[in-house]
């Protein structure tokens, strides 16, 4: 099992950026596929984005597209959110997740879980 640590989030205005880091224990980080989900509050978790093993693969909700970023440097075990122009429904706590195999959108395709962090966005 891979242990996730996130790090990053906070309270920002609108329109403002993030950045959220996961980093993965153990050596098979380049042979996991990695996600970034989100938990709105009082809501279930939903898929934001996913990058492939190598990093040349990505595929994002529409509700993020244009606006955020995933990508992964394998040489320190870590996949990165970028977040441009929030707004408060981006508020949520974000969840990096990672499975063995390619890309993926589900909740039930992941292995394994980061803590969670919460960003909040206000108007």
């Amino acid at each position: 099992q891979v242990r996730l640590v996130q790090s990053g989030g906070g309270v920002v205005q609108a329109g403002a950026s993030l950045r959220l880091s996961c980093t993965a224990s153990g050596d098979t980080f380049s042979r996991t596929a990695m996600g970034w989900f989100r938990r709105p509050p009082g809501k279930d978790a939903e898929f934001v984005a996913t990058i492939s093993r190598g990093g040349y693969s990505t595929f994002y909700s529409d509700s993020v597209k244009g606006r955020f970023t995933i990508s992964r440097d394998n040489t320190v075990n870590t996949v990165y959110l970028q977040m441009t122009n929030l707004n408060p429904s981006d508020t949520a706590v974000y969840i990096c997740a990672g499975r063995d195999g390619d890309l993926a959108d589900r909740v039930d395709q992941y292995d394994d879980w980061g803590q969670g962090t919460q960003v909040t966005v206000s108007s």
